[in-house]
């Protein structure tokens, strides 16, 4: 993807754009609000799906076309929605007001909140540190303006087309590359089932805070400081601190595992842990690699879908007892030389699949 220039563009105060509310909710809990055969999409405070949590036959409270996100989860929480659908607790939605109110249109919308969203994302904005109505409103953000120092709407409008119209092809190409023998199922009938914490151990971990970070950042040598982004593998930065505070210190393949966001992600170093009230899980053992940590995750990844929800978290308790589909050696154990191999295979299959494809 190209790179824009934006030395032209001018600061926009997101609160002389918007005006930001809590968007009108039910305040019903998920079991007396969704419905099975409901046709009205909810909008929950999940960064997966557009936001959408489920449906309801209930009449819907907001009329679309505005750019909604979640003050209790991360910041990428934040999605457009199209159409009239139905609030829920904590989701904020962004009214396009003033003189511009009726020039927002789809594509523009989109392209500001591509903006949005990056801008909130290196905030350092996460589950513990908010991204509230109030930070929405007082930001800036850059965007394309008219000679008259007004939004560049039209500007907005067609490179989003482009955009459209060059990822459009770049899923054809994708199309094709799934047809290559990478994306064939796996056989797992002979598969064996495992419970997590009897073939991963959890490590003990050592939190700290961003403060205590920011301030004790010493000349030594400098390890990732993880917290539950979604972004960046969770990592917030490189900071060298006392040993004391240091995880996995035997530099072990280390699968951290959050809570709150069910996110799973891979440490093969030793690493500093954000405080999170215990909201993140370390699993490792002497015998996994990095590829068959890869494995393993996506199993995690998949199961964790079904067995946890916004309502739902993957405590400690529950990671201890959760059972995974993985195969079997002879002996009954994981066979994490067959998990390195497949991965190693797919890797290469995935190469050579991606070298049909042309970033544009």
């Amino acid at each position: 993807m190209k790179k824009i220039n934006t030395s032209n563009w001018t600061d926009f105060r997101v609160g002389d754009l918007f005006d930001i509310h809590p968007t009108k909710a039910y305040k019903l809990t998920n079991n007396s609000l969704f419905e099975e055969d409901g046709v009205n999409p909810v909008v929950v405070n999940s960064s997966f799906n557009n936001g959408i949590g489920g449906y309801t036959n209930k009449p819907t409270t907001e009329e679309g076309n505005i750019i909604t996100f979640s003050d209790t989860t991360t910041a990428t929480a934040m999605f457009y929605q199209a159409k009239p659908f139905v609030g829920y607790t904590h989701i904020q939605g962004m009214y396009p007001i003033g003189e511009y109110k009726d020039k927002w249109k789809e594509k523009s919308l989109l392209f500001f909140l591509s903006v949005f969203r990056n801008r909130a994302i290196n905030s350092n904005f996460d589950y513990v540190n908010k991204f509230t109505r109030e930070f929405a409103k007082e930001m800036t953000v850059k965007l394309p303006a008219d000679k008259g120092g007004n939004p560049d709407f039209s500007y907005m409008e067609e490179y989003m087309k482009n955009t459209e119209s060059a990822i459009s092809t770049s899923l054809t190409k994708l199309q094709l590359a799934k047809q290559s023998p990478i994306s064939q199922k796996i056989d797992t009938h002979e598969w064996k089932e495992f419970v997590l914490s009897e073939i991963l151990e959890m490590q003990k971990q050592v939190e700290i805070s961003p403060i205590q970070a920011y301030y004790d950042d010493g000349d030594g040598v400098k390890y990732p400081f993880y917290g539950q982004s979604k972004v960046n593998n969770g990592i917030i930065s490189y900071v060298s601190l006392d040993d004391k505070f240091l995880n996995n210190k035997d530099a072990l393949c280390a699968i951290l595992i959050h809570s709150n966001t069910h996110e799973c992600v891979l440490a093969t170093t030793p690493f500093y842990l954000k405080d999170g009230h215990g909201a993140t899980s370390i699993f490792s053992n002497d015998e996994l690699n990095e590829l068959s940590a890869l494995f393993i995750m996506s199993v995690l990844k998949n199961v964790m879908s079904e067995k946890f929800n916004y309502d739902k978290k993957a405590t400690k308790e529950a990671l201890r007892e959760l059972k995974l589909p993985l195969p079997a050696d002879k002996t009954g154990n994981p066979d994490y030389d067959y998990m390195a191999a497949f991965m190693k295979n797919q890797n290469l299959k995935a190469t050579n699949a991606l070298k049909y494809l042309k970033v544009v």
